[in-house]
């Protein structure tokens, strides 16, 4: 679900060739999930291998991390935990979703519309262990770092950003901004011609940045702040929010009051699934590990090959051509430099 801040925070639009030789760290499973989703045949079944194992997370993984890897941008992939307890009424929430949706799209696949299939289809996807496992295997293949984290993946990735070790967290959900990321990089892995759901309307998505620093002083609120209207919106440790208080009103709410605290007994039919404070303490303290190291090899391609090609039947032809691509454009993008120093 994630927090639903779009209508308070200033995007910035941002050219993916102007990240080159900067460092990106990845909500993993977020980019997982909408490859998951969107790559799919027309009627919306997934790619599969000969064996029947779904393979749709690792042909957008493979292809979209060497597009960045060619515009010279340095991808760090940081993979979720254990979710925090508090998370457990969202996962539930969607997991009937999904449920919901597979019944729909059988029911539209019987009746012969396919493109109301595809549609239930992309939300039906779940992210089964062997995926995560595969994803990690490429990587390694690729040269390109992963991080495990503890618990929530958009909160180490965050974590791994104050620290410097990374100049943008990348994420489609605002939470990253409620765990404290300093700079959010939207729409990374789904730049490009999207087609609205169940609309014959096709958009450009195009990746953006938001500054924490610059959203906290236009708005003219605090960090700790950001996280009351984050809570009294809703987030996946509340997912219903308050009732009736939308992303404008809640910034009223809390500029007014100062803080969640003191404006929840003007709250009085306010609901939560725990203790608020509770949800603030998740993002303020949330579970993340120092326990990484990052570095960056140049792609064992017999590798690669041998995995999603020998293994998961992918064109050899595309696989060596894209990895071909992606040397070469790591080359071009740091002329200044040897290809030894990139990695």
């Amino acid at each position: 679900m994630g927090v639903n801040l779009g209508d308070l925070v200033p995007k910035t639009p941002i050219d993916l060739k102007n990240l080159n030789g900067k460092k990106v760290a990845i909500d993993a499973y977020n980019a997982l999930y909408q490859f998951l989703a969107i790559i799919r045949q027309p009627d919306g079944t997934p790619l599969r291998d000969h064996n029947g194992m779904i393979t749709s997370h690792l042909s957008g993984l493979f292809y979209r991390t060497c597009n960045l890897m060619e515009m010279g941008i340095k991808v760090i992939y940081v993979f979720d935990g254990m979710p925090p307890t508090l998370k457990e009424a969202e996962i539930k929430r969607r997991s009937k979703i999904k449920e919901e949706a597979q019944i729909k799209y059988e029911i539209a696949i019987k009746e012969g519309k396919i493109e109301e299939a595809r549609s239930y289809a992309q939300m039906t996807s779940r992210l089964k262990d062997y995926m995560a496992d595969d994803s990690k295997r490429l990587l390694n293949c690729m040269g390109i770092p992963w991080v495990q984290a503890p618990s929530e993946g958009e909160a180490q990735a965050a974590y791994i950003a104050k620290k410097g070790n990374a100049d943008y967290c990348a994420s489609q959900d605002f939470d990253s901004l409620l765990f404290g990321a300093p700079v959010l990089l939207r729409n990374l892995t789904i730049s490009g011609r999207r087609k609205l759901p169940r609309k014959n309307v096709y958009i450009e998505i195009e990746p953006e940045t938001v500054e924490l620093a610059k959203l906290l002083r236009e708005l003219e609120i605090t960090y700790e702040q950001l996280i009351d209207i984050g809570i009294l919106i809703g987030t996946d440790y509340n997912p219903d929010g308050v009732k009736g208080i939308g992303p404008k009103s809640a910034l009223k709410l809390i500029k007014e009051h100062g803080s969640l605290e003191a404006a929840l007994p003007l709250l009085k039919e306010a609901e939560f699934p725990v203790e608020p404070r509770l949800i603030k303490e998740v993002f303020l303290h949330p579970k993340v590990t120092d326990n990484y190291s990052l570095s960056w090899h140049e792609p064992n391609v017999e590798g690669v090959v041998e995995f999603l090609c020998g293994e998961k039947d992918f064109s050899e032809d595309r696989v060596r051509k894209a990895l071909s691509k992606a040397v070469e454009g790591m080359k071009e993008s740091k002329k200044k430099t040897t290809l030894e120093s990139w990695f």
